[in-house]
């Protein structure tokens, strides 16, 4: 007996629907070259609309990939939907953005669709994260509207080699989460059979003995089993018995996209496969069971009328409009239909950009903690972790006392994976949080870039479908004592190109409260760089500026009036730019830009046109530096104002040196900074 009800008739439209649809591209389409990235469900059809079929909770989601169209259309994707998709026109989930096969679509009507990525395996620490903030809602904002609800991530055998399938595996059996890993398995990665994506080809045997996961085994193309296994699965994960991992065999009746020609299967493999087709399966269970209300060939002319009707209604559809392309890569006024603060209407609003400073002098990281505890205690959703950031309090105290504090639903110890604590981030900013994590340092940040990239682009590849604000703190740069490859690195140029992310720089403890308190009471992802060397010293040393203070982002701070040069510096550097400067009285301006993206290319500009002469001083590295685009757009749009070249003082291309010696010799150091004002003002 089935475990849960089921309409057979409307899986058996959607299958042969989906199949319909993948025909039509590939046999017409695609060769026209109306359709530039086909990716086949052919063979997959029949489990992913038996998964959508049980997941009818309203804080479902599902998080896809390239090859879960029919997925998609049991969750209420329209045929023609699809058909703009594939043919890059409007009234697509993307507008044309993205790939037609990388889906989206908010829980308006139904279960959430987290917005999918190129990269394989990218789904599964984003469902851990939705899988979290199930348990936030209920445990923390006391919303039992939540209870029941699962993730699911649905991805193929191929993506269980991946870093995010096992960082999302290990955050969701020892966080105990419900969260299903449905994982299609038809024995191929691309090209690249399955033997060398697992050991053995079987990720579900290799998996039996893993605590807190229950692993189900099924044939993907037998519509009873198949039924049996999904509802039985997706029952165990809302029990709230934790995580579930289901292997689903299946065909893959196509190529790895429609020009692949299948060249490394044999001939007899390829027909062994063509006698698993589970349409053909299906029909048969259907006919033998009398479950079906009209004849299947009803149903298949009933498909083929559809597909053809919604591609004539889908080419008239317009090309996006280009003039719009580049809306959405921030927020920008447009309240996005899910994720965030703002779509939940729970975004704070914007203190004051005027400082009321109280008390005495406090240390940067004192600046982080307590801005930290007083939006946690305003905004409920505002959570924090990372590693160490538990009772240790973090490596660098930033969260001490805050979990005894606030508790350990919302400040909390993650593994050693900074892929996972940043994909974990991108599922609770879908579900209406506020993530806050923390990467002890900016070189352990690296593993987690791919996540930080999709991260960043989230609202402008869904046209605004979707918003994921996040606020990640990473402690940066040399220390007070010591250096190294590894903990010493700056780095913000390479997210400087990193799309969508703001990024914050500040070099004293009241621009840190003031740039942090917005970017937690804004829209958008942000990076928030403490640098290490000003944690605990006294030129990072201000007063608190206030509960309210909001230092708006792309506004630079003057230091110091000159006439004769301007430096632009940023972090710790600015202190040493500072120093040097007060040896040429009256002759130096000096800009904190404070923020790297967005910066202030207006004060920049006003100082240049009324020094004539340029320096940029930062400590990362010299090539492909920051300050490189600095003064790209000082010589394009202030040329006519300079009395000599622009220069910059940097760290050379070289990795920071563990020896205090070595790394002092490279850094700008207050003599290399005076040496070369001196030569900029004999110029």
């Amino acid at each position: 007996m089935d475990a849960l009800p089921i309409n057979w008739m409307q899986v058996a439209r959607c299958v042969l629907l989906s199949r319909e649809l993948d025909l039509f591209e590939e046999q017409q389409l695609a060769p026209q070259g109306k359709v530039k990235n086909q990716f086949s469900a052919k063979g997959h059809e029949l489990s992913q609309v038996l998964l959508a079929q049980a997941l009818d909770h309203i804080h479902d989601a599902a998080a896809v990939y390239y090859r879960s169209r029919p997925l998609m259309l049991a969750c209420g994707l329209s045929t023609a939907a699809a058909f703009a998709a594939s043919m890059a026109l409007t009234n697509s989930h993307s507008q044309g953005r993205d790939s037609g096969v990388v889906f989206n679509q908010p829980g308006i009507d139904g279960i959430s669709v987290l917005p999918a990525s190129g990269n394989v395996g990218a789904q599964y620490t984003p469902a851990s994260g939705w899988a979290q903030a199930i348990l936030y809602h209920q445990r923390v904002l006391n919303d039992l509207e939540w209870k029941g609800a699962i993730a699911a991530a649905h991805g193929g055998d191929g993506s269980t080699a991946t870093n995010g399938f096992w960082s999302a595996l290990n955050i969701a059996t020892t966080q105990n989460l419900p969260l299903l890993f449905f994982i299609e398995d038809n024995r191929y990665g691309l090209s690249v059979p399955s033997s060398l994506q697992t050991p053995g080809g079987n990720i579900a045997a290799n998996l039996a003995s893993f605590q807190q996961l229950k692993v189900i085994d099924s044939d993907g193309t037998e519509p009873r089993e198949a039924w049996h296994a999904i509802s039985s699965a997706v029952a165990y994960v809302r029990s709230g018995a934790g995580a579930c991992l289901l292997r689903m065999t299946v065909p893959r009746l196509q190529g790895h996209t429609f020009i692949d020609d299948q060249a490394y299967k044999d001939p007899g493999q390829v027909a062994a496969e063509e006698e698993q087709d589970p349409i053909n399966k299906l029909q048969a269970f259907l006919e033998i069971e009398n479950l079906l209300a009209e004849s299947w060939d009803k149903l298949l002319e009933d498909a083929r009328r559809e597909v053809s009707s919604s591609y004539a209604q889908a080419s008239q559809y317009s090309p996006p409009d280009p003039t719009n392309v580049s809306d959405h890569l921030f927020f920008s006024g447009s309240t996005p239909r899910q994720g965030g603060l703002r779509a939940e209407n729970a975004l704070p609003d914007l203190g004051t950009d005027q400082p009321h400073p109280d008390g005495a002098r406090i240390n940067l990281i004192d600046a982080v903690r307590r801005t930290l505890e007083t939006e946690m205690e305003l905004n409920p959703r505002l959570l924090v972790f990372g590693e160490d950031v538990g009772l240790k309090g973090g490596v660098h105290g930033a969260t001490r006392d805050m979990q005894l504090k606030f508790g350990i639903d919302r400040v909390f110890d993650t593994s050693l994976s900074e892929e996972g604590i940043i994909g974990r981030s991108m599922g609770l900013a879908y579900a209406g949080l506020l993530p806050v994590p923390e990467i002890q340092f900016r070189k352990y940040a690296d593993p987690a870039y791919e996540q930080i990239a999709d991260f960043g682009t989230i609202r402008w590849r869904t046209a605004n479908n979707y918003g994921a604000p996040v606020v990640v703190r990473i402690p940066v740069g040399f220390g007070k004592t010591t250096g190294d490859p590894w903990h010493s690195v700056t780095g913000e140029a390479i997210y400087s190109h990193t799309l969508g992310w703001k990024i914050a720089f500040p070099s004293n403890a009241e621009d840190a409260v003031g740039l942090l308190r917005t970017a937690l009471r804004g829209d958008d992802p942000t990076l928030f760089f403490e640098h290490r060397a000003l944690l605990d010293t006294s030129p990072a040393r201000r007063p608190y500026p206030g509960d309210e203070f909001c230092l708006p982002f792309g506004r630079a701070r003057k230091l110091l009036s000159g006439d004769a040069l301007t430096i632009i510096s940023w972090g710790e550097a600015v202190h040493r730019c500072v120093a040097a400067s007060q040896y040429f009285p009256g002759r130096i301006t000096v800009l904190d830009l404070r923020t790297i993206i967005p910066w202030d290319k207006e004060t920049i500009l006003d100082s240049v046109c009324g020094t004539g002469k340029v320096m940029v001083v930062h400590e990362d590295t010299l090539t492909s530096g920051f300050g490189a685009e600095i003064c790209a757009v000082i010589a394009e749009e202030a040329f006519g104002d300079l009395d000599a070249p622009i220069r910059r003082l940097a760290t050379p291309d070289i990795p920071i040196p563990y020896n205090v010696e070595l790394m002092e010799s490279i850094l700008p150091n207050v003599d290399k900074i005076k040496k070369m004002i001196i030569d900029m003002l004999a110029f």
